[in-house]
């Protein structure tokens, strides 16, 4: 009998990943000649953005990177002077993260170009594809947290 083979251009997860990442890819291409951002510095940026203050752990899991990434991209943001780091009262442990005036500036000026991209990106699509697409991504995201 013949060893079972997985066909990775069909299975979900593979799919799921190579669209993310090419997604990704292509908008980080706007931040990137933007402002010179890596992708854990965008998500830093707009989490930070959208959020307000927040502590690098928060951010992780906002953003579902590593905590050496988060790491990282706090400290680019803080030597380009976009980011403040408050300890905590109660436990030096532990950093509150904030934007500066100028770290604001550049999110919110990223903020339209993202919705363009987004808008753009739904465009290629029929309306049916789009609802389709939605209810996928909702209907899994709601799976995979029920499991979990």
């Amino acid at each position: 009998m013949e060893p079972e083979i997985l066909e990775l251009e069909s299975f979900l997860p593979y799919r799921l990943y190579r669209l993310a990442d090419t997604v990704s890819r292509e908008f980080s291409r706007i931040y990137k000649e933007r402002h010179g951002l890596t992708r854990p510095e965008w998500r830093t940026l707009s989490g930070l953005g959208q959020r307000g203050t927040m502590t690098a752990t928060e951010l992780g899991e906002q953003s579902a990177m590593h905590k050496t990434k988060v790491s990282r991209a706090v400290a680019e943001l803080e030597r380009r002077r976009w980011l403040t780091r408050t300890p905590d009262e109660k436990d030096r442990r532990v950093e509150h993260l904030a934007l500066t005036k100028a770290g604001l500036a550049a999110y919110r000026e990223m903020v339209p170009l993202a919705k363009a991209f987004e808008r753009e990106l739904l465009a290629r699509l029929s309306v049916e594809e789009r609802v389709a697409i939605a209810r996928g991504v909702a209907a899994l995201e709601k799976a995979l947290e029920e499991k979990s």
